[in-house]
């Protein structure tokens, strides 16, 4: 077999459908369009959930339970064992070295939760957003030390705190307009 007897499996490759090239093509006249409404006239186009005006699925379904993944906090999830296979005794264990030794990943701000799944023999200084009761405990058994950096406020807290700082920026530009008359 040569490259140039080499050819794709039978139905692998199928040719695009050509509409509006004549009666012969079998896709004339309407172009697959059909007669009339909406569909059938120029610039038409629809929303892919668009069911023609009758109530759409997703409004017909009932409505139940509760979210709560706008003010959500999502924690990596780093065990002693990992720390105690990663890191060498008297190490200074932080995010930053927890995200190098890959054992959380991720972009931008990054929260690690330490908890106590394994066992810890060596003595490590952990810098975490948060640590579990018992992972404290072996941390601190083993002559470690935890210290929790603060914990970052909630989507929807930031999002009020950009509207407040927007409107103070708005109302000191306003100020200064006014001082200028």
């Amino acid at each position: 077999m040569r490259l140039h007897d080499l050819k794709p499996n039978p139905g692998a490759k199928k040719r695009r459908k050509r509409v509006g090239r004549g009666p012969g093509s079998g896709r004339g006249k309407t172009s697959t369009r059909g007669h009339k409404g909406q569909g059938s006239r120029a610039g038409s186009s629809t929303r892919a959930t668009f069911e023609g005006g009758q109530m759409p699925y997703i409004r017909r379904l009932p409505k139940r339970g509760f979210s709560n993944s706008h003010t959500r906090v999502e924690y990596h999830a780093v065990n002693l064992s990992d720390l105690e296979r990663s890191f060498e005794a008297g190490d200074t264990v932080d995010v930053e070295a927890i995200m190098g030794a890959g054992l959380a990943n991720g972009a931008g701000d990054v929260l690690v939760k330490i908890l106590a799944k394994g066992e810890l023999t060596k003595k490590l200084s952990v810098t975490a957003h948060k640590f579990s009761g018992a992972a404290k405990a072996a941390i601190e058994k083993a002559g470690g030390s935890c210290t929790e950096l603060a914990a970052p406020a909630p989507k929807e807290a930031k999002a009020e705190e950009a509207a407040s700082a927007e409107e103070a920026d708005t109302a000191e530009d306003n100020s200064g307009e006014e001082s200028a008359e």
